[in-house]
């Protein structure tokens, strides 16, 4: 199908010698590049692991160690998100006709669930840390948790241009996360710095566990659909059946489907019944234009018959 992204004229396929069906194509830019942003941020966050698993070992510190743990398992996640995003950029061949652009969706349903065992693990440890609670040196944890924020922090930036992509978009939340866990670990080293409270240090661990788990659960839930060719979030299947039956001289849709081929480009197939004629370049220049601007699917398939060939897949 002819886009603005993709001038070629439309491929052709028929049933029979009356060319029963015409099949567009339309294909839409890769996303930017965040090479730059990984390496930076996989390189921060490596060298802050190794101060904060140190600091944490010397003044027994259960919410340091706990940052530490965390913050390694954010460089591992950051390593599948970038490893999904440089997948998602090697070109289709003859085995892997869609390329390997679903690498994005397994990256950021390997992040999120990497996440939530990691907290986990921490509210186990936080919960037996709680019924024997001792004193921690809270000026170091402070000092240390400060720079948490500042590694965190200047790392979720890198990622922030990337959030309409659910890949970068989770790692973009891993590391708010991890700065919210290294702001929770400063107040909890305030309060036992001023009051000698044991009992903070795993509190705080518990509190930051609950909110990153909320958080982490929509991007959990998000990737798992996805894997399994959901239609993505924020287009309407109905509003897409109806966009192609306002199109001139379709009178039914069949066999529509809508998934996602990678964290940011969607895929679209459907057969168009247009009993007066089968649809020409300028139609499916059309149709691939609106489908694009309304719903942001860029990657279309349509094919047009005089009459109803083949029945759905129990879709629409």
């Amino acid at each position: 199908m002819s886009t603005p992204h993709s001038p070629p004229a439309p491929e052709a396929h028929g049933h029979d010698h009356h060319d029963h069906g015409h099949a567009g194509h339309a294909h839409h830019h890769a996303p930017a590049n965040f090479d730059r942003a990984f390496a930076i941020g996989i390189a921060l966050n490596a060298g802050f692991v190794a101060i904060e698993a140190f600091y944490g070992w010397k003044v027994d510190s259960l919410a340091l160690l706990a940052d530490a743990g965390h913050n390694l398992s954010d460089v591992a996640g950051l390593v599948l998100a970038w490893a999904g995003a440089a997948a998602g950029r090697l070109r289709p061949d003859a085995r892997h006709t869609y390329g390997f652009k679903r690498a994005s969706i397994l990256a950021a349903f390997a992040n999120a669930l990497l996440l939530l065992v990691a907290m986990g693990s921490l509210a186990w440890e936080a919960i037996g840390r709680l019924q024997s609670p001792h004193a921690t040196q809270g000026l170091t944890i402070i000092a240390v948790a400060a720079i948490g924020i500042v590694v965190n922090g200047v790392t979720a930036l890198l990622f922030l241009r990337g959030g309409s992509d659910l890949n970068l978009r989770g790692a973009f939340l891993h590391m708010v996360a991890d700065a919210m866990v290294s702001a929770g670990v400063v107040v909890a080293g305030g309060l036992t710095l001023l009051f000698g409270w044991g009992w903070t240090d795993p509190l705080a661990s518990l509190a930051i566990a609950a909110v990153i788990v909320i958080g982490t659960w929509g991007l959990f839930r998000q990737s798992l659909h996805l894997m399994f060719d959901g239609v993505p979030p924020h287009v309407d299947l109905a509003a897409v059946q109806a966009c192609l039956l306002g199109m001139p001289g379709v009178t039914q849709v069949h066999d529509l489907h809508v998934w996602a081929m990678g964290t940011s480009e969607v895929a679209l197939t459907a057969h168009l019944v247009m009993p007066g004629g089968p649809a020409d370049d300028d139609f499916l220049g059309a149709a691939g234009q609106a489908l694009q601007q309304r719903f942001g699917i860029a990657h279309i398939t349509l094919q047009s018959v005089r009459r109803p060939l083949m029945p759905g897949c129990g879709g629409a």
